[in-house]
């Protein structure tokens, strides 16, 4: 059926022209689609080289996801996310990892921050590590209880060091030289058994490196300590042991998957979407050349079989050539992404023919079906009927893509009800729906909708002069060519403004609500950790009337059926000193910071359905099951931390105990400075926001790539529309219109199509913004006047422009005003 034919090659090759605006449509389609595969490929690829491993064939460790089971057989479901801080092996694992067959040893590797007397940060391990690290005695002996062995110093000397327990002092039983992976005079090495102990998560270990006997494979080991421990360790060889000790990879590689997955499956979509559109409109433009093929009783077979062939010859072209800016677009991106610390540097861009290869079959089976689906109308007009129907533009409603439509619009303010009525992720994901249901309405119903927006901006334009007179009636007239260019203008529009003034909404309110809960007068940070006694000790400082620690961490609680991680903080120190330096706003019960009791911010917990006085099913930084009794809610989560414990209850749960935050009321900056960097409340609000920045940095570049896409789109429709012109414009100046008196015609319908996609992209904008904001922050969504205004501004003078510069190319050789 799709044999190329002489009618389609002579079309493509004699009328180009007639080809561009589908050529750029696919290109960019291809452009995005290939963006995007590329990075979910990198996000499902993405790898670590081992460094601390390097010499271990074998390492095993936990699981470093929570996993919550719902449902049996064919429903059960597992909800699985990374947890927030590190996940530990049981140490009694050691020794079955030891026992098989091919093991020559295994070795328990742990990890932890501890304290000089100084107050330089030290890397702790056991001594046993050095078996597959490198390191070895420059002088003196390993260490026992109660001893360590140090990068420099001297034999017998006695040295204070502070541990997640609090200060002890050690005796330096010998000096390291460093190995192969480099400077040891930043770790401490202590006994492998005070290690495991002192770690601030006793008798749980980070991971067991196994060493094999003589001849025996790397994979064979990991097969053998597989076997043996089960499900109760993840074992690993090759690049898969660099994951074990970066954690970032795993955040990495889910925010890769997420770009290229769900960002890139709703840009997928639109870029699918729009590129159909734009193949329909350049099929619909040359309705009076398939009016006369079946005028001269061509058949419809052959009417789609032409179609069908152009678009064979076009789309895998246009396809190949939209991948290489594809590809670069990818590189821009994932640069930008490992330059801001998202993404581990040793992880490098995966490109393979894979995601190429589906942007090419993306875009020619977005062709195909687009062509075919407009194509039914001219093949299947009567001969004798065709060239009068191609005359006209037809008024009649289509019987499928009405009630379509219809459905489509319904399904979107059930989406917003939806979305009105949940809080957390429910609601953003709700709103989703919102947006694709509203776009996917304003598509079907897009002549209709035409009509509706050149009756209504049409109604000022009648009373503006012949010029704007005459464009309200072509608009009128031609709602089909007018709803082609309307259609990418609401995506850009509607995309953009969802994307970019979300970001601002939550921006803003967690910006007030950490002003106003702030009202500590000074605020101490520390990189390396707070010594265990820094809170006692500020609370006796001269003019301190409160001081409390905090130890700034996640957790991870199921809020809409799935496991949803929130900001927690571990308090040392009284309730009633916290409530000095912290304004949480508590709107029901009483603050405590007993062990076993739990504050939440009011939206957190009624999306996780429980109230105070009810235990709720927490998932501690570790992974760890809990379940405080809620004793409090308050207003001021986002701004501060969504959730409240005692330093107690999260210790030994967290890869450092150390708290990094002494909240102060009263006291000096002086004073306080040997604690740590000292700021006050606005120095400290000022700080905080730098941490949000990457979150806003892919907002705006998600809404640059969807936005700047629709833009491109609705540009290729107007140049497209405004070419196909050509006759009428002709026509017009034969008749006595001036030129000046065309090209008005032509800007009053450009900003007529600019503003009516500025106003319906606004509305479903504002449709998904109210109740999405509602159920993330309680508040109505913040949309910067200067900030929607360029937006707006940019909209116009795109759609002037993009209307404008053809016309004046398309009057060129027409006779003199």
């Amino acid at each position: 059926m799709f044999v190329p034919n002489g009618l389609a090659r002579a079309a493509v090759r004699f009328k180009p022209a007639a080809f561009v605006g589908t050529f750029v449509a696919l290109a960019m389609a291809a452009l995005i689609v290939s963006a995007c595969g590329i990075l979910l490929e990198t996000g499902l690829r993405a790898s670590v080289p081992p460094v601390r491993y390097e010499d271990a064939p074998v390492v095993a460790a936990a699981d470093q996801r929570a996993h919550r089971v719902t449902g049996h057989g064919d429903s059960r479901e597992d909800d699985a996310v990374p947890v927030p801080d590190r996940a530990w092996l049981d140490n009694s694992l050691v020794a079955k990892a030891g026992s098989v067959s091919g093991a020559s040893q295994a070795v328990a590797d742990v990890t932890f921050p501890v304290r000089a007397g100084d107050g330089a940060r030290l890397t702790a391990h056991g001594w046993g590590s050095t078996a597959f690290t490198g390191e070895r005695l420059a002088a003196g002996r390993a260490p026992v209880d109660g001893e360590v062995v140090l990068g420099k110093g001297t034999v017998g000397e006695r040295v204070s060091l502070t541990t997640a327990d609090g200060p002890r002092t050690f005796r330096v039983s010998g000096i390291a030289k460093p190995g192969e992976q480099g400077d040891a005079e930043g770790t401490v090495w202590f006994a492998d058994s005070q290690a495991v102990r002192i770690s601030g998560h006793p008798g749980r270990i980070d991971a067991i490196a196994v060493l094999p006997k003589d001849g025996v494979t790397a994979e064979a080991l990991k097969n053998q300590v597989a076997r043996a421990l089960g499900d109760r360790a993840e074992v690993h060889a090759g690049d898969g042991r660099g994951s074990v000790e970066d954690s970032s990879l795993a955040e990495a590689k889910e925010l890769l998957i997420g770009l290229g997955a769900s960002f890139g499956g709703v840009a997928t979509m639109v870029a699918v979407f729009t590129a159909a559109g734009t193949v329909a409109l350049s099929i619909a433009q040359r309705a009076r050349e398939f009016a006369l093929l079946r005028a001269i009783g061509t058949a419809p077979r052959q009417i789609r079989r032409s179609i069908a062939t152009e678009n064979l010859l076009v789309a895998p072209l246009a396809g190949l050539v939209g991948c290489l800016p594809g590809i670069g677009l990818a590189r821009w991106w994932f640069g930008q992404l490992k330059d801001k610390g998202a993404i581990p540097e040793p992880v490098e861009l995966s490109v393979s023919y894979i995601p190429l290869l589906t942007a090419v079959g993306a875009v020619l089976g977005t062709a195909l079906v687009a062509g075919y689906m407009a194509a039914r109308r001219p093949a299947r007009t009567k001969p004798g009927q065709a060239l009068t129907e191609a005359s006209v533009e037809r008024l009649r409603f289509g019987w499928i893509r009405t009630p379509l439509g219809i459905a489509a619009a319904i399904g979107g303010f059930v989406c917003a009800g939806v979305s009105a009525s949940t809080t957390g992720e429910d609601a953003a994901n709700a709103a989703l729906g919102i947006v694709m249901l509203f776009m996917l309405a304003v598509a079907l119903l897009g002549p209709l909708v035409a009509r509706a927006c050149a009756a209504l901006f049409g109604l000022p334009l009648r009373r503006a002069g012949a010029s704007a007179s005459l464009a309200a009636a072509n608009s009128r007239t031609n709602a089909r060519r007018l709803a082609s260019a309307i259609t990418p203008i609401v995506l850009a529009m509607a995309f953009s403004s969802v994307l970019v003034f979300m970001h601002t909404s939550e921006e803003r309110v967690t910006r007030e609500q950490q002003r106003a809960g702030t009202v500590a007068d000074h605020i101490v940070t520390s990189e390396t950790g707070l010594a265990p006694d820094a809170v006692r000790q500020a609370a006796r400082s001269p003019e301190v009337t409160a001081a409390v620690g905090l130890l700034k961490t996640g957790v991870l609680l199921p809020a809409g059926g799935y496991l949803q991680e929130a900001s927690a903080q571990g308090v040392t120190g009284s309730a009633r000193d916290l409530a000095r330096v912290q304004d949480l706003e508590i709107e029901k019960g009483a603050l405590s910071l007993e062990r076993g009791e739990v504050a939440m911010d009011a939206l957190l917990a009624r999306d996780a359905g429980v109230g105070v006085g009810e235990r709720v099913e927490l998932r501690l930084p570790d992974g760890t099951k809990a379940r405080p009794t809620v004793v409090a809610t308050y207003g001021r989560g986002m701004g501060l931390s969504q959730v409240t414990l005692s330093h107690a209850d999260l210790a030994r749960h967290v890869s450092s105990a150390f708290a990094t935050e002494l909240w102060t009321k009263g006291g000096s900056a002086t004073g306080l400075a040997k604690f740590g960097t000292v700021a006050d409340r606005g120095g400290y609000t000022a700080a905080q926001s730098l941490d949000r920045e990457l979150n806003a940095w892919a907002n705006t570049v998600m809404a640059a790539v969807l936005g700047g896409f629709a833009a491109v789109a609705a540009v290729n429709t107007l140049v497209m529309t405004v070419l196909d012109r050509r006759r009428e414009l002709g026509t017009l100046r034969l008749i006595g219109s001036t030129r000046r008196q065309v090209l008005n015609m032509i800007h009053w319908e450009a900003l007529l199509v600019a503003l009516a996609g500025l106003v319906l992209g606004t509305g479903i904008a504002l449709a998904t913004l109210i109740p999405m904001m509602k159920g993330l922050t309680g508040q109505a969504p913040y949309i910067p006047p200067l900030l929607y205004g360029s937006l707006a501004a940019a909209v116009l003078v795109i759609g002037v422009a993009a209307a404008s510069v053809p016309a004046r190319s398309a009057l060129r050789g027409t006779l003199d005003a």
